[in-house]
Order: structure tokens, then C-alpha cells, then sequence
């Protein structure tokens, strides 16, 4: 006989894992299906911003825009290891929007959304401040202001984490192939994407988070013939080397109307995007056009002295964001806000998650368990607002003594090796590194402080499956990593999974 779950979430995003950990810590049976590795759809791919979202005030979403502002500093005490304040720049191009515009939009950015940890807006003379100095002499004036960013594929991870240590199942590489109604609610069929195997389970309700792929869930798995709900766009960025050597970031104006960031990256680099363009086709493979990189060379150009040139460029990376469909003309005028539409009868619910943002996940679950309640009854009061994610027990103050901590606790590691590690994995280092007094004692390296001891952790406790798995999500190494490191270490993960299957034989 089949399991039966209360609550069976189809898609692990962040909108899909975080809804997996309320239900779960509220006491709901969970199971959740990805048929990729976690957050390798839309969710790893983002432009890495926990922020209020300040240009969709000239949209006026103000209520989204408040969402966020207060989300944002709920995110930042729950995980202050992945999540950390920035200070983003924003020149006054004399061309565009005026002073006086941005001052006001500014100043509602403080004031909507209870800011409380994070410093004001501030006005900058650009002729004698130092993030001056590799901008263009024409940008005298700027502001600047507070938003955060954070690690988004390890931000999904560590949501699903504790969904699991709550009691959720998580099955990755596992997709949905046929939703049918049955006495229980729903009569589910998995199968893994990897071997083939069928499981088949049953479910009370299904959350239907499955990103760009929400449409196709409802048409082919769950056998809902319905209209598209969602509105593909496309949003690619680029990685160039390090443009400037200060911690801050920079807000860009381009003269169609659409900003663009250039945002410290992995201590190497600049992350330059995003561009918004309307996607057809699979979103799996979607890839940045010529068209787009030119886009983000020449518009970064226009503001740093010393030009973006596709030989700076050392990695790229697209997106395709699933925005519900509103009917706007432009798709960088597309609503951001989500949108949770229940259909089926109160026997068979199955709840659909259409956009959304990193930013207010949290807020997104909570709404979406009251649908929940609305079918199949509560369970337990909300809980996620104060609350830990993994590793980010510990004040947002107290993130330089959490370093210092580890540091001094392992003093063979290299500071930049150890700041990652920190901001990767908080308190839960130690989980890994545990007696190590040396880089010896953690196995073999396979390059950039990547250990078999951090490889071993992360296939057992964080579903990695692959070298992709570690490289691109679960840290963001693939971008230092050659193709002889990236195969090596592909090598071992094989071996080592063989070896943990003969060993549960």
C-alpha cells in the first residue's frame, strides 16, 4: 500500500522547499519530488539579491515592494551565514530619471518596510568618495542605500534541509509522471530520473511549484487542460573579473528605461545583469543570446571607466523566470508578485504556485499553507518568522566572531578557503571539518580548498549527486574549477556513491 502524505509538493525551488518546511514543521506528512538536483531550475540562477525590489515602485507594487522590505530583514537574522547586507550604489545619470525622483523613491524604500538592521539611504559625492573612482567622471552625485545578498541554490538547500529534519521525504531526480484522483485525494506516480524506478505514493493535496514547469504539471501530470498562467522571461547575466576592489554595488540606469546591477562576486569577480526578455521554448536550455551580452557589456560601459568587454567575461549564466501572466506589453514590466490558484474539488486539491521571488518565499509558504488549511484542516500555528535555517544560528552582528571562531578552531585553512566555508555552511562546519588539524585530515583536495571530507558531507546530508550538484550549487567553485579538477572530482563522487550502495547491500 502507498504512502499517503498530506502534503505532496511537486517542484524543489525555493518556493517548493520552502513551502516543504512549513508544512512539515507544522506537523503536515510532506513529501516533496524534484526531478533535477535542488535549485537547479530558476532559483540557482537568480540575480542573488535578498531586496525590496525598488524599481517595481515606479510599477507601483507597493504592496510587494512592503512584502519584501520586511522580508528582507526576516531572512537575514534566519540566515546570516548565506545572507549578508550590501550597500548598493546608484549614480544620478543627468539623462534619465532626475535626482529628485530617485531621492523620493529612496526615501519610501526606508520607510515602507520596518527597516531596523540596515543602515539609510545616504547621499555620495562621487569627485571625493571612493566608489568614484572606477566610474565615469560625468557621474558627480549618487545614493546609496541598503539591500542584501545571498548564496540562492544554498538558500533552497538549506530550506529543504529543514523540511527533511522536520520529517518532509525529499526525493531529487525524481519527476512526477501521472497525477490521478483517488480516494485519498490524489494517487501519485514518480519515477526516478536516474534509474527508472516507479514509485507510486498518495496525497491528501498537491503544491504544485514546479517553476516554468507549472504549466506543463497541470496539463500532463495532473490532466488539467487550462490556458498558460505563466509568462516566461529569460534573464541572463554575466561574470567578469573583479571591476573594482570595495565591498559595495552599483544600481544602473540604462537609457531603455531597465536597471542592471554589477555586484561583488565570489571575492574574484563582478556579476554584471540582468537583462528581461520574453522565452519561448524549453526552459532547461535556455542560454545568454549575443544580443544580451553586448546589452550588458555596453550598458556597464557606459558607467565604468575602464570598459566590460566580452574578454573580461568568464562565465555566463540564463535563466527563465516563470512571472504570472498579467498581460503586460513588456516583460520587464511583468508583475513579480505571486499568485496561489487552487483547483480541483476539496477532495482533490491541488494548490499551483505562479510567480513569485527569492525574496518573499517565506511569506509565499505561509500563504499558501492557509489554502492547505482551507482543504484538509490545521495542524500547527505559523512558526518560520523566527526561525533558524541550518548553520545561521547566531545574530547577524555576530557573523566576524563566527569566522574568527572557526578560524582559530582550524588554523590550516586559507582565510579566503575559511570565509567560504562559513558563508556556505555557518555553525555547520564543524560537521565536516570535525578533529581536522590539518588539510590531510580531510582527504584528498581536489582544488580550491574543496575537500573529500566537504564532498562526503554534502552527497549524504545535501543530496549532491554530481560534480554539477557541488560545483555550481551547492558552492560556487565550477567558475575557479578546470575541466581535468571538474572530471576528477566527477571520478570520486562515482566511486564513492558505488561503494555507499554495495556497503547498504
Amino acid at each position: 500500500m502507498s504512502k499517503v502524505y498530506d502534503v505532496f509538493v511537486v517542484g524543489g525551488g525555493i518556493n517548493g522547499s520552502g513551502v516543504a518546511r512549513d508544512a512539515a514543521g507544522r506537523g503536515y506528512s510532506v513529501g516533496l519530488a524534484e526531478m533535477n538536483d535542488l535549485a537547479s531550475g530558476t532559483s540557482s540562477w537568480s540575480t542573488k539579491l535578498i531586496h525590496g525590489g525598488l524599481r517595481y515602485l515606479e510599477h507601483y507594487e507597493f504592496r510587494l515592494v512592503r512584502e519584501a522590505l520586511f522580508e528582507r530583514e526576516v531572512l537575514l537574522k534566519m540566515a546570516p551565514h548565506i545572507i549578508r547586507p550590501m550597500r548598493f550604489v546608484l549614480p544620478h545619470h543627468k539623462g534619465l530619471r532626475p535626482a529628485w525622483l530617485l531621492r523620493l523613491g529612496l526615501f519610501i524604500y526606508d520607510h515602507l518596510g520596518g527597516r531596523k538592521i540596515l543602515p539609510p539611504t545616504t547621499t555620495l559625492d562621487l569627485a571625493s568618495d571612493p566608489v568614484g573612482r572606477v566610474l565615469k567622471k560625468q557621474f558627480s552625485k549618487a545614493f546609496e542605500y541598503s539591500d542584501c545578498i545571498v548564496n540562492d541554490a544554498r538558500l533552497v538547500v538549506l530550506n529543504a534541509m529543514d523540511a527533511r529534519d522536520r520529517g518532509a521525504e525529499v526525493f531529487t531526480r525524481t519527476k512526477l509522471i501521472s497525477a490521478r484522483k483517488s480516494r485519498d485525494g490524489w494517487a501519485l506516480q514518480l519515477q526516478s530520473t536516474e534509474t527508472g524506478t516507479i514509485r507510486d505514493v498518495s496525497a491528501k493535496l498537491i503544491v504544485n511549484a514546479g517553476g516554468p514547469w507549472v504549466d506543463e504539471i497541470l496539463t500532463a501530470a495532473a490532466g488539467e487542460n487550462r490556458a498558460a498562467n505563466v509568462r516566461l522571461v529569460q534573464g541572463s547575466h554575466i561574470v567578469v573579473r573583479r571591476k573594482f576592489d570595495h565591498p559595495k554595488a552599483y544600481f544602473f540606469q540604462n537609457s531603455d528605461e531597465r536597471i542592471f546591477f554589477a555586484i561583488p562576486y565570489e571575492q574574484d569577480y563582478t556579476l554584471i545583469g540582468t537583462t528581461d526578455r520574453d522565452f519561448d521554448g524549453d526552459p532547461s536550455e535556455a542560454t545568454i543570446s549575443e544580443d544580451e551580452i553586448s546589452y550588458l557589456c555596453d550598458g556597464a560601459s557606459q558607467y565604468f571607466t575602464d570598459p566590460v568587454t566580452r574578454d573580461d567575461i568568464v562565465w555566463t549564466f540564463s535563466g527563465v523566470r516563470p512571472l504570472y501572466d498579467d498581460g503586460a506589453s513588456k516583460a520587464q514590466e511583468a508583475t513579480r508578485d505571486y499568485v496561489l490558484r487552487a483547483d480541483g474539488d476539496r477532495d482533490s486539491r491541488i494548490i499551483n504556485v505562479f510567480g513569485g521571488k527569492i525574496t518573499t518565499y517565506r511569506r509565499l509558504a505561509e500563504a499558501l499553507i492557509a489554502k492547505v488549511e482551507d482543504a484538509i484542516g490545521t495542524r500547527g500555528a505559523p512558526w518560520t518568522k523566527d526561525s533558524a535555517l541550518p548553520g545561521g544560528d547566531f545574530e547577524v552582528g555576530d557573523y566576524d566572531a563566527v569566522l574568527s571562531k572557526i578560524s582559530s578552531a582550524y588554523p590550516f585553512l586559507e582565510a579566503t578557503n575559511c570565509e567560504r566555508l562559513v558563508r556556505a555552511y555557518g555553525l555547520k562546519c564543524h560537521e565536516f571539518l570535525g578533529e581536522a588539524k590539518s588539510y590531510q585530515d580531510l582527504g584528498e583536495h581536489f582544488g580550491h580548498g574543496l575537500t573529500s571530507s566537504e564532498v562526503n558531507y554534502l552527497m549524504s546530508e545535501e543530496w549532491a549527486r554530481t560534480s554539477a550538484d557541488v560545483l555550481w550549487r551547492r558552492s560556487k567553485l565550477g567558475i575557479r574549477f578546470t575541466q581535468e579538477q571538474s572530471e576528477r572530482l566527477e571520478k570520486y563522487m562515482r566511486e564513492h556513491k558505488q561503494l555507499q550502495n554495495l556497503a547498504a547491500e
